[in-house]
């Protein structure tokens, strides 16, 4: 499992690439002109993509346009609207352009379509939440403090939890910068990965939003029946209250950030039993909690 090769191909389907490229002019660099140095520069694209459920629009993310599919699925798990991946009957990925979608010129949108269960339908229908979602925001549109559901959501003890060591860890984010093809161009984007227990990194999915980065890595993980192996998830991020928040509504039991958590990150995986690594730049990583099972 990995990410396509070919850095700003957008999803099947889909006219709109994942990386812009604009003419800039550079200044400051030594022996250039008083005017600076045209040149041609690599920018991630950030598109509005609206979910819509059942033909009623949830919420618009701006997010990196691929891994669409993987991302909505991703996104409808972790927020609880589905319970299970068979919830959804289907998926449709469409652009829609900037007139149509009401945007200024040159600002095109995608419409991402889900068929989802009945049971799912109905209750998303009876949730009083509206997101209009911005880069790198995850709780935006919440009514009240109640609607953030910090209450627990304990994930199963796992007997393994312990091997997510720092030298599995560390040999996890050894690897990830090879697996970024959208940032190594951009240099703005955001990377959720899977890895196994020797460290291997499986999946790496990109997007210039960290949440939207997990919901994609999450879904590809639902659709390949892997949410419950043994593994961990690492990010090229913080550790925020809601990443964790959603690996452990999932049962995904382990992960590592490169940055630093949030006290309240660090809260919620106490309080849910995820096992989380924080700052891990090589040679050191801090543990932050120990995990489920890990005696």
């Amino acid at each position: 499992m990995r990410s396509p090769d070919t850095p700003d191909a957008a999803d099947p389907g889909l006219s709109i690439s994942a990386l812009e490229r604009l003419q800039v002019q550079v200044h400051g660099q030594e022996g250039a002109p008083p005017a600076g140095t045209v040149r041609s520069d690599t920018l991630a694209a950030e598109v509005p993509v609206a979910l819509v459920f059942n033909g009623i629009s949830h919420a618009v993310m701006m997010a990196t346009p691929r891994d669409l599919e993987d991302f909505a699925l991703g996104f409808a798990l972790s927020e609880g609207i589905l319970d299970r991946a068979e919830d959804c009957r289907g998926i449709e990925v469409e652009a829609i352009d900037a007139r149509a979608a009401g945007l200024p010129e040159g600002m095109p949108g995608i419409e991402v379509r889900l068929e989802i269960s009945t049971r799912s339908f109905e209750r998303l229908k009876g949730r009083r939440r509206s997101m209009a979602g911005r880069t790198g925001c995850g709780i935006c549109g919440v009514e009240s403090f109640a609607a953030l559901d910090l209450s627990a959501q304990p994930v199963a003890p796992r007997d393994w939890i312990a091997r997510v060591d720092l030298p599995t860890v560390l040999r996890a984010f050894a690897a990830l910068p090879a697996q970024q093809a959208l940032n190594r161009e951009a240099g703005s984007i955001h990377a959720a990965g899977w890895a196994d227990l020797e460290g291997r990194l499986l999946a790496v999915l990109e997007d210039v939003g960290r949440h939207n980065a997990l919901d994609k890595l999450l879904g590809r993980l639902a659709r390949a029946d892997l949410l419950a192996a043994p593994g961990f998830v690492l990010m090229s991020s913080r550790g925020s209250h809601e990443l964790v928040r959603k690996c452990a509504r999932l049962g995904i039991a382990a992960m590592a950030t490169i940055s630093a958590p949030t006290a309240m990150g660090v809260r919620v995986a106490l309080l849910d039993g995820v096992r989380l690594w924080g700052l891990c730049r090589a040679p050191r990583g801090v543990l932050y909690a120990p995990g489920a099972g890990a005696g």
